[in-house]
């Protein structure tokens, strides 16, 4: 009867050592999938962040635009603002009105409120904002149609997505694959007082 009692036991010792390296390799699947969905909720967090300084910096142009609707043509930009521009840092030494507004607003869009190092670290990627005519504005009587303005902001995002409308260029060609490139857009309409 030892002898039988002594192979049984021999058998579960081994049974026992599979069941520990299966769950082991179980294990390291799902510490693997947890490693994989951090990495992405850090991307979407990346992406959040990004939307929200675009929105505050498109926000902050069109109230600039519209408190200043005499000069409204003043703001629109040939190519664009922000990264890669030749906006000085400090701004103080332009006069008050829209080239100090674009300056500010440069810097905004290269991330100069947060600094690490004496580097700009606030902003997005790659933010570029433009700022196009749409319509002109006419006073004449009897015509009288209001001066429309598209404001953009463009910035590089973390994984491909689909590509923007085209009627959004504002960052075209800075991004690599278009599908990099984030936008968003607002119209400001500036109407003419003379029109009654």
């Amino acid at each position: 009867m030892l002898s039988i009692q002594h192979l049984c036991a021999a058998r579960s010792r081994g049974t026992s050592l599979i069941e520990v390296l299966v769950t082991l390799v179980i294990l390291a699947f799902g510490l693997l999938g947890v490693a994989g969905l951090q990495t992405k909720i850090g991307l979407a967090e990346m992406e959040s962040y990004q939307r929200a300084q675009a929105l505050l910096a498109l926000s902050q142009m069109t109230e600039r635009m519209s408190a200043n609707t005499a000069q409204a043509i003043a703001y629109v930009t040939a190519g664009s603002v922000g990264t890669g521009d030749a906006q000085p840092a400090d701004c103080s030494g332009i006069a008050a009105g829209p080239n100090h507004d674009l300056c500010e607003w440069s810097n905004a869009l290269k991330g100069a409120s947060e600094q690490k190092s004496g580097a700009s670290v606030g902003g997005m990627v790659g933010a570029v904002g433009c700022i196009t005519q749409l319509q002109a504005a006419n006073p004449a009587l009897g015509v009288c149609t209001a001066g429309v303005y598209q404001v953009s902001v463009a910035w590089q995002g973390m994984v491909p997505t689909a590509a923007p409308a085209p009627a959004l260029a504002c960052g075209t060609g800075l991004y690599g694959a278009n599908a990099l490139r984030r936008v968003i857009a607002v119209t400001v309409s500036v109407g003419t007082t003379s029109c009654y």
